[in-house]
């Protein structure tokens, strides 16, 4: 932080000291804490991201992460284009290159948007989706679809896409347990994992070693904001960036309640938030 000049009297100057003294001799957990909420937080070209246990002093990993809308991300990796649920107009996308990978989570126009994919170059894309997705896509001249359930794993030009499960926790009719996926991707050594919609299922307490996560907390489809923190606080990736967090009735769910609620139960997690919902 940067102070004015000033031209301090005696009486300023012991002012000044006696603040000095009295910060210097503040509450190490204060301290801690500023400093946690003042450290950047963005991925956009992640730096040895907080949590990745294998980063040590890495330099910075080429991988770029860029909120699109809602639940859809696009990324970029060694020259491979990847989109995330690509949805809400493929005009959105005029300034991404042609995607090699799209992955989709599951069926809903909201993540599988056929009108925005149409509109997209998919000539060279590679799709990795469920089977409720494949039997619904319809044929949009994919260079190559591959087909995963819950528990697999894909190597894709030498990175790791696994398909974790994705389903409302308790049940609600919304989203089935086994029928569609969210998905861990490893770029670079980094893990990212995306919720899709997902309620705070039991086996993504089991996630590990997870950079950046992005999860989903809207109403009534997915988790609420305390269900998420909590969910967040069992697997305690380094770095989770809020998203899909419109809910039904056009509000946004509390997304600085979530923060504190992570910082609460899982301190050394980073929480970025970033709005999703900005017109383009």
């Amino acid at each position: 932080m940067t102070f004015p000049a000033r031209n301090p009297t005696k009486v300023h100057f012991l002012l000044f000291l006696c603040l000095a003294i009295f910060t210097a001799c503040g509450s190490p957990t204060d301290s801690e804490n500023i400093g946690q909420d003042q450290a950047p937080e963005t991925v956009d070209g992640i730096t040895a991201t907080p949590g990745n246990p294998n980063a040590g002093n890495a330099q910075a990993s080429p991988v770029d992460i860029e909120p699109i809308v809602h639940g859809s991300v696009a990324m970029r990796y060694a020259g491979l284009d990847i989109l995330i649920d690509p949805y809400d107009g493929a005009e959105r996308y005029a300034s991404y290159s042609a995607p090699d990978l799209v992955l989709i989570t599951h069926t809903h126009s909201d993540h599988m948007d056929k009108a925005t994919l149409a509109g997209l170059d998919l000539s060279k894309a590679t799709l990795v989706a469920p089977q409720a997705v494949m039997n619904e896509i319809g044929n949009l001249n994919w260079a190559d679809k591959q087909t995963m359930a819950n528990g697999d794993t894909l190597d894709y030009k030498g990175n790791s896409i696994m398909a974790v499960p994705a389903y409302n926790f308790p049940a609600a009719p919304f989203h089935t347990k086994g029928e569609f996926n969210g998905y861990v991707i490893e770029l670079g050594g980094e893990r990212i994992y995306f919720s899709g919609d997902t309620g705070p299922a039991p086996e993504l307490e089991e996630l590990r070693n997870i950079d950046v996560a992005f999860v989903c907390m809207n109403q009534p489809y997915t988790m609420t904001v305390d269900k998420a923190a909590d969910l967040v606080s069992k697997f305690r990736p380094g770095l989770v960036r809020p998203y899909h967090y419109r809910n039904k009735d056009g509000s946004f769910s509390d997304l600085e309640e979530f923060r504190k609620l992570v910082k609460e139960k899982a301190p050394a997690v980073k929480v970025l938030i970033e709005d999703w919902y900005a017109e383009k």
